[in-house]
């Protein structure tokens, strides 16, 4: 394959409108979920819960308004086509776009030191995952988290005994704790196997995905469903007050992990699953 050059300004550019079109748009993966959600939910309060967040999507999308007040914190996931060729600092040309779209956006300046807490003022640094695949392009997957839902996520390492039953009660035991401080119906990432920091990274990975999609691995997409099916009978509902659709979807990834342990993390997801994707 012929090599590509790609320009500092090309990706700088796609990063900023990444990132607004994440902030303002839902995907309507995530939309429709939620409308699903509307029709499912039995409960009176949970129902109006619903009604609010969908009308709060209307208003965001029509007047380019932060879908949240908290603009949460950039992950990136960058497959580097290996034929691509970059004459510049990929993560600093990833900052100066989230720079850019946090001024021209007006968005909320969500990122601080954390031992002087003192704000970047622009919601840099990002968090940036590069892995090298075949080609010549950037694929670039956005994911803003923000820190209700993040704060309540975990991750165990669990003995090798404990098994599928105990990835099914340590996901259980963290939802149940958040309640409704994780926003829900939330969305919950999953990572199965590895070690300590790739079971975290997993986890994003499998909320990196298109919302709703079940894995392609035909044991994984099963204890997602039964994940789900779970999750949604702990009673704790659409903004923690009640009814059955406390969780929209449960999506996991995994990877092989040493023989004495294993490895898992939760990452939780507020309904505002705001996500986009660009190739360049």
């Amino acid at each position: 394959m012929k090599q590509r050059v790609i320009s500092e300004p090309a990706v700088r550019s796609a990063v900023k409108k990444l990132v607004l079109r994440a902030s303002f748009d839902l995907e309507p993966e995530v939309e429709a979920l939620l409308q699903k959600a509307a029709r499912s939910e039995k409960s009176r309060d949970g129902k109006i819960a619903l009604q609010i967040i969908l009308e709060n999507i209307k208003i965001a999308a029509q007047k380019r308004l932060p879908i949240c007040q908290d603009t949460g914190l950039s992950v990136f996931f960058v497959d580097l086509g290996r034929e691509a060729r970059l004459d510049f600092d990929l993560g600093a040309s990833i900052n100066r776009g989230l720079r850019e779209a946090t001024r021209e956006g007006y968005l909320r300046c969500s990122v601080a030191d954390p031992l002087t807490r003192r704000n970047t003022g622009d919601n840099t640094s990002a968090i940036v995952h590069v892995r090298p695949v075949a080609g010549n392009k950037i694929r670039m997957s956005l994911l803003i988290k923000g820190g209700g839902s993040e704060n309540k996520s975990a991750v165990k390492m669990l003995t090798v005994s404990e098994g599928i039953a105990g990835i099914k009660r340590f996901v259980l035991e963290t939802v149940l704790k958040a309640g409704g401080q994780s926003c829900p119906p939330i969305f919950v990432g999953l990572g199965l196997g590895g070690n300590l920091e790739m079971c975290a990274i997993l986890a994003k990975r499998a909320l990196a995905r298109k919302a709703g999609s079940a894995s392609k691995d035909r044991d994984v997409a099963r204890l997602e469903k039964e994940l789900l099916r779970d999750i949604n009978k702990l009673g704790i509902g659409p903004g923690g007050l009640g009814g059955k659709m406390t969780c929209l979807a449960v999506q996991a990834e995994k990877a092989p992990g040493h023989i004495a342990g294993l490895a898992v993390a939760v990452n939780l997801q507020c309904w505002a699953h705001r996500g986009a994707e660009v190739v360049i």
